[in-house]
């Protein structure tokens, strides 16, 4: 074990050379009244400074202090050149407990960390919240979009369908003898009989009507299929380089002289277009119903504790109040589980006719984690209650 370093110090108050362990005090003695002013010194450093700090503050915001505070912390901090003793500790620690007192909730340590922590603070809420919505933006954005263009494609394959079969009902297949491909008594010169009481004008709006769905039912495929990486066949990749086969397979012949011949080419186009169609929609429900669902309320949520930690850290700049906490850290896990138990419901009622979908639900329970915790209380003691109270009527029914 080394041996601490001794060095030689002159004490005036008994004028003796005295060897004393110089190792704590630095080049003063911590033996003798000078070693105890040391020691004092040492040991309540801090609590001066942060009187100090408390007296600065007030004065700042014009709080007024008792002059004899003021008085006590102004000779602690004169007694560093000429020595502490006991009436200068005991004056100190009462002057720094009535400053504490006055001063609260601010206090030396939040007065430390406005300006010492604020800035990585901030500095940190500001990083998660970026990389939050460098994940949320373009994921919402998606599903936002998928969403719509998959509405788009059902109400288009719900107007094709009709269409097909009203069309088909009216004119009839070219297969069937009614003037089509396969009816000798007509050939590709002769305009196709119309039923008695149908107008052509009618039935060819309805044909363009329908060809018009099947453009709009393949367009929106193709479109939706990009947003999962174009993992369903496209039934039309081999014609998409070629604008006359094209335009052959989805617009009307012209002229228009078999009707059931048309329509009979429009339901094959149709069939491979729905099945397009129907695919892409399945595929993204499936995708992005997972994100949705799983992911995205988790994200919101940590996004609302984000939100809150940054409207309580304005408010406690702005008051001079903030404090670094540990439980910054938890606070987000905490958000995160809240969060993903969101997703598992579907929309929550309010009110008689009102809703809130679940990613607003996943934003607000990340924004007051205790709210959502105190609801999951009530929900437990609720359980409980019901089962003491068919507990109870079982044993009563047994009597």
């Amino acid at each position: 074990m080394s041996q601490p370093e001794f060095r030689k110090v002159h004490v005036p108050e008994n004028g003796d050379d005295k060897l004393t362990d110089a190792k704590t005090a630095g080049d003063r003695p911590i033996t003798g009244d000078t070693g105890r002013h040391d020691e004092w010194y040492i040991r309540f450093k801090d609590n001066l400074e942060d009187a100090e700090r408390l007296l600065k503050y007030a004065a700042e915001v014009g709080i007024e202090i008792d002059p004899d505070i003021r008085s006590h912390v102004l000779a602690a901090r004169t007694a560093c050149r000429t020595g502490w003793n006991e009436t200068t500790v005991a004056n100190l620690l009462d002057s720094f407990t009535k400053l504490a007192a006055r001063l609260k909730p601010v206090t030396a340590e939040s007065l430390r960390a406005s300006s010492r922590d604020s800035q990585p603070t901030v500095r940190t809420y500001w990083a998660v919240a970026i990389c939050l919505a460098i994940l949320i933006i373009p994921f919402s954005v998606a599903s936002f979009v998928t969403s719509a263009i998959s509405d788009a494609i059902r109400k288009d394959i719900a107007t094709a369908n009709e269409l097909a079969v009203r069309i088909n009902t009216q004119v009839g297949s070219a297969t069937q003898g009614t003037g089509g491909r396969n009816d000798s008594s007509s050939g590709p010169e002769r305009t196709s009989p119309m039923p008695a009481g149908l107008s052509r004008i009618d039935v060819v709006t309805e044909l363009q009507t329908f060809a018009s769905s099947i453009r709009d039912l393949d367009t929106r495929a193709r479109q939706l299929n990009r947003f999962i990486f174009n993992t369903v066949r496209d039934p039309f990749a081999d014609k998409r380089a070629d604008p006359v086969e094209m335009k052959r397979t989805f617009q009307l012949p012209i002229p228009l002289v078999n009707l059931a011949e048309a329509t009979d080419d429009r339901i094959h186009v149709y069939q491979d277009a729905r099945s397009f169609g129907q695919g892409t929609v399945d595929e993204v429900s499936v995708f992005y119903g997972a994100i949705g669902t799983c992911f995205l309320p988790v994200l919101y949520a940590l996004l609302g504790t984000c939100a809150y930690l940054l409207r309580t850290f304005e408010q406690e700049m702005a008051h001079r109040t903030f404090v670094p906490s540990h439980a910054d850290f938890p606070r987000f896990m905490i958000a995160a589980i809240a969060g993903a138990v969101v997703g598992l419901f579907n929309n929550f009622t309010v009110t008689q006719g009102a809703s809130i979908p679940p990613l607003a639900i996943a934003f607000l329970v990340g924004y007051a984690v205790d709210v959502f915790y105190s609801f999951l209380e009530g929900l437990i003691q609720t359980f409980a209650k019901n089962k003491s109270t068919n507990v109870a009527d079982v044993s009563t029914a047994g009597h």
